[in-house]
């Protein structure tokens, strides 16, 4: 299968999460492109919508590979076996925590304002994302969103590997991937349109679907410098 854009994609996973009847449905979307996906879904499932914000922790000398990552809360993925295959040192990964941590909170800050953490105890807590790749930004996304105590914990993608979608059902209770290629190399290969998103368009997204259910939008919310 392939997507036309983030905007197909989400719809396409609105619609097949509809089909599960969850209930009390909230959508936290992994910003950039995971959020035009999750607005989708949020539409779909009248549902509200706000972020969640994983970092990759980059490999020593190679900041393309991801040993890990770490979320908005503390919350750490850390692929052992890759971390002690590159024996890591342990005073790098501290720095590389720090920095993304910091990083994480500069964003949460562009993209939610003052806004107060969402409240998730009894919801179905549905994590989004464009698809995955290693899947390390979405289980260190899931088990940030599992600490603030939904009823039920759901990740939910387009597109992944079958190792990371076997990954996902580990960390969530249900989990959703509408393709699982065997032939994996990108997410970005199952798209016809994988155009970069924007943090303007992430917070209009925000601010949108929030007035769609009557909510006020989140306090001095600012682009990304």
């Amino acid at each position: 299968m392939m997507f036309r854009d983030r905007a197909d994609a989400g719809r396409r996973l609105g619609e097949a999460l509809r089909e599960r009847n969850l209930a009390r449905p909230y959508v936290l979307a992994i910003p950039r492109g995971g959020v035009v996906v999750g607005y989708e879904v949020a539409a779909a499932l009248g549902a509200p919508l706000d972020v969640i914000v994983p970092r990759k922790l980059r490999a020593p000398l190679n900041p393309e590979l991801a040993i890990g990552a770490v979320a908005h809360d503390g919350s750490v993925y850390l692929d052992e076996r890759l971390v002690k295959a590159l024996d890591v040192p342990r005073d790098y990964l501290e720095q590389e925590l720090a920095y993304q941590s910091e990083e994480i909170q500069r964003r949460m800050r562009a993209y939610r304002g003052d806004a107060s953490p969402p409240l998730l105890e009894g919801m179905t807590a549905i994590v989004v994302d464009d698809g995955i790749a290693t899947g390390s930004t979405m289980i260190a996304a899931l088990r940030a969103a599992r600490r603030a105590g939904p009823r039920l914990l759901v990740a939910a993608v387009p597109v992944a590997p079958p190792e990371g979608a076997a990954r996902l059902r580990l960390e969530a209770d249900e989990a959703l991937v509408l393709e699982t290629p065997p032939l994996f190399y990108a997410v970005g290969q199952f798209y016809d349109d994988f155009a970069q998103t924007d943090d303007h368009e992430v917070i209009a997204l925000l601010v949108r679907r929030r007035r769609e259910l009557g909510l006020d939008a989140p306090g001095s919310a600012r682009t990304l410098h």
